[in-house]
């Protein structure tokens, strides 16, 4: 098994099993590995093959990450806080938010999806729908042109 554990061919052939079930950064990718009891010098080998050859990269990852979740309604705060969690390059994040959908369409239509069409009326159900979307991971901007709530109120 220690000999498995130092051989990069071994190292790559787990990798790419890995990489066959869902994309992964190389961060997790490289933990994961770990777990398994491959030798750090294998994994970074392993890894370092696979970025030549395409099969593993970040920003790949992170485009395809903003696509998936920006589509489930969720916003560019969130989002963003899930990528820093899994240890992605905070350039490679902004990049890929700053590209990403109309957010201010994404939080009325996330906002239509949960409570309907009609723009809500009292302060209570705008300070509701509020918070569902802050949830969401919408910033005040986002909230604000999707529930009709003014900065500048009476």
């Amino acid at each position: 098994m220690a000999a498995r554990a130092a051989d990069p061919a071994a190292a790559r052939t787990a990798a790419v099993a890995l990489l066959a079930r869902r994309d992964l950064p190389s961060g997790e990718l490289r933990e994961r590995l770990s777990e398994r009891g491959f030798a750090p010098a294998a994994t970074a080998a392993a890894l370092a093959a696979l970025a030549a050859e395409g099969a593993l990269n970040d920003e790949r990852y992170i485009y395809n990450y903003v696509a998936y979740h920006a589509a489930r309604g969720r916003g560019p705060i969130r989002i963003g806080a899930d990528l820093r969690a899994r240890g992605l390059p905070q350039e490679l994040i902004e990049a890929a938010l700053g590209s990403g959908p109309d957010w201010r369409a994404a939080a009325a239509a996330a906002r239509v999806r949960r409570f309907g069409k009609a723009v809500p009326a009292s302060w209570r159900e705008k300070a509701r729908q509020a918070r569902f979307l802050q949830y969401r991971g919408f910033s005040a901007d986002h909230i604000r042109a999707s529930t009709g709530a003014d900065s500048d109120m009476d």
